[in-house]
């Protein structure tokens, strides 16, 4: 049987499939991408697709610590339409 890569949601804080999870990069270039394909090259932090962890993780500032930037309002409203239109 194969062993399902299991990675954690900076919102939830659950531990889920990495199919079920959205990959955020910090590139070495200091952009913030929405990473579908897994593979950029980058640090990469994990978001659960659902709009309640994407609120979650922007009250909490999940991404501002992971990343240790500011991220741009911009970059959320980008994820919320990636998660929009994979419903």
């Amino acid at each position: 049987m194969k062993k399902i890569p299991l990675r954690r949601c900076l919102a939830t804080g659950e531990q889920l499939p990495k199919k079920d999870l959205l990959r955020i990069v910090k590139t070495p270039t200091g952009e913030i991408k929405i990473d579908p394909t897994g593979k950029l090259n980058g640090r990469g932090a994990y978001l659960k697709i659902s709009l309640e962890a994407l609120q979650m993780a922007k009250k909490k500032k999940a991404l501002e610590k992971a990343f240790e930037m500011m991220i741009p309002e911009e970059i959320y409203g980008d994820i919320e339409n990636y998660i929009r239109d994979r419903k």
